[in-house]
């Protein structure tokens, strides 16, 4: 038996009794079933309708009420324990959808954005996603890391537009780089596979921003910034700098409009450094005075030799910073060196 809508049949019944107020109060019986049907199935709704009106009769037949009145009382009692009950049915089958509707949305979410391990070969990795929609559990950003027999790969990108579309498109560009970022030994060839795929498939006013990513074994970090926001370069020390690129690249999907090729930009990465992938969902969450969240300065904050604990720190920071929900997706994948050894090389299977 719910216990609230039962406190307030028996707080009905003291008032009632101890008040003398006679058939006042009795009205409020039907508070019962109506709170019922909040929080419980459509049995527990009827015994509580079933208790109201058993209780508003013997309180009616105490306090002498007219029949006519106590039997509209009564009936206005038993048709909201129905219409309660009817409610709850509907909410209960909503909950079951929405139940089912999250579950493929988290196998979904499994099958596109793939778990990246915690260790590959000598480099730490974390990885935070969080959909707007939180009942989705999916949206347009994506990300990926495949170890390759060039050296690791990674992704992180932003599809314009929301909903399944965007979702359609993270997959189709997370199928070609995951292929790709095995076969090609030029991370410029990775990014070219894309765009092609993306020109046949994609609108004329579609587009995905992203930075794909490679070390190789002589130690180098390779970027190549496709209209995406820059990526911070953390130093052992803490230092904390945007890896701007001199000559900008078009989005992905928009290289035939602007006649640009991307540009290769190559730095070292030594033991200790680290870099931070994001999308726009980060640095473009805005707090209730209309201020951007500093992505760098929070990084300078919370920086350690931990990925996971880093960006599980800042991932809280950000939440804190727009009052508790995201309104649009964002994505975090973090990279620390730990050592200058060669990167395992998995088998083709593994990799994709």
């Amino acid at each position: 038996m719910p216990v609230l809508p039962v406190l307030v049949l028996v707080g009905v019944l003291i008032v009632c009794v101890a008040g003398g107020t006679g058939a006042t109060w009795l009205p409020l019986l039907a508070a019962g079933p109506a709170l019922a049907a909040a929080t419980n199935g459509p049995r527990g709704v009827l015994c509580v309708g079933l208790l109201a009106a058993v209780t508003g009769a013997a309180l009616g037949i105490a306090h002498e009420v007219p029949p006519r009145e106590l039997a509209a009382m009564l009936s206005a009692v038993l048709a909201v324990a129905a219409a309660s009950g009817l409610a709850s049915a509907l909410r209960g089958r909503r909950e079951r959808v929405l139940a089912a509707v999250r579950s493929v949305a988290e196998a979904a979410q499994h099958a596109l954005l793939q778990p990246v391990p915690e260790t590959v070969g000598p480099f730490q990795v974390a990885v935070r996603y969080s959909a707007a929609a939180a009942e989705a559990r999916i949206g347009g950003d994506l990300y990926a890391l495949v170890p390759t027999p060039h050296g690791i790969r990674l992704i992180v990108g932003d599809v314009r537009g929301k909903g399944l579309p965007a979702v359609g498109t993270a997959a189709l560009v997370l199928g070609v780089f995951r292929e790709a970022a095995y076969d090609e030994p030029d991370l410029l060839a990775v990014v070219g596979r894309i765009e092609r795929s993306l020109a046949r498939n994609l609108g004329p006013d579609d587009f995905v921003t992203a930075v794909v990513a490679g070390h190789r074994r002589s130690g180098q970090l390779e970027i190549v910034n496709c209209g995406h926001a820059p990526p911070l370069l953390i130093s052992a020390s803490g230092e904390v700098r945007a890896l701007e690129s001199g000559h900008p690249s078009p989005p992905l999907g928009l290289r035939a409009l602007s006649g640009q090729a991307p540009r290769l930009q190559r730095l070292p990465f030594a033991v200790g450094e680290q870099l931070l992938l994001h999308t726009d969902g980060v640095t473009e969450a805005r707090d209730h005075a209309r201020a951007f969240y500093p992505l760098a300065e929070g990084v300078a904050r919370h920086v350690c030799d931990e990925p996971a604990r880093t960006l599980t720190a800042l991932h809280d920071e950000l939440l804190a910073h727009v009052g508790g929900r995201l309104h649009d997706d964002a994505a975090l994948l973090l990279l620390r060196k730990t050592a200058d050894e060669p990167v395992p090389v998995p088998s083709r299977a593994s990799a994709l």
